[in-house]
């Protein structure tokens, strides 16, 4: 992988086709090294606490390989952080990203804790009421990283894998279960085996498998 570019944003009132939404999703590229804390960067924030951000929602990795695609989906061109990522990469592919790797940015240590969710902000930037839909069909949906270590990091520095999880559970294969597999039960237990998961993906699949074993 290749770090492109570090993001930030605050929350702010954007306006996108005839709405007024107060999001953080606007990130823009930063140089220069910045902080990085148990909640993210310093600099970046959230406005739905309920949804973003928190320890296990650090950092969100997104592929500026997938941004040719999306070009052509929405006709138009991507502006930098196009999915409100705070790590714009290259050489990044859900098949090969796993939960609980652990990665060193800088001086921080990073480890993988869940898919990302497009939600209905991204939809409303793009005016596309598909839009998460169309994210969760092709796979692309990025990531999130929860920090193990907190530390100095910048656009310069290298994302390099430290550890990988042994469960060896993708990305792209927790995506497929929970969108995609619902009943999978050995799909779903195997997710869940993984303890790097975040608290509230297993509590999803917690509900998945307990819904496939009515009381």
């Amino acid at each position: 992988m290749h770090l492109i570019s570090l993001n930030i944003g605050t929350p702010k009132t954007e306006h996108f086709h005839g709405s007024e939404v107060v999001t953080g999703l606007c990130k823009l590229p930063v140089q220069g090294q910045l902080l990085l804390t148990k909640t993210g960067f310093a600099g970046d924030g959230v406005h739905d606490k309920k949804h973003h951000g928190g320890e296990d929602k650090a950092v969100c990795a997104y592929s500026a390989d997938y941004y040719p695609h999306w070009e052509t989906v929405l006709g138009e061109k991507l502006p930098p952080a196009a999915f409100g990522e705070n790590l714009t990469v290259a050489g990044l592919s859900e098949k090969e990203i796993h939960l609980g790797d652990c990665f060193r940015l800088g001086t921080a240590l990073l480890q993988v804790s869940q898919p990302r969710q497009p939600c209905k902000t991204l939809a409303a930037r793009y005016g596309r009421n598909d839009f998460v839909k169309l994210v969760v069909e092709s796979g692309y949906t990025g990531f999130y990283f929860r920090v193990i270590a907190e530390g100095m990091a910048g656009q310069n520095d290298a994302l390099e894998l430290v550890t990988p999880d042994p469960g060896n559970v993708s990305i792209a294969y927790a995506n497929r279960i929970y969108h995609h597999d619902r009943k999978n039960r050995e799909g779903i237990a195997r997710v869940l085996a993984v303890p790097a998961l975040s608290a509230s993906w297993r509590k999803s699949f917690q509900e998945l498998l307990e819904n496939l074993n009515p009381a």
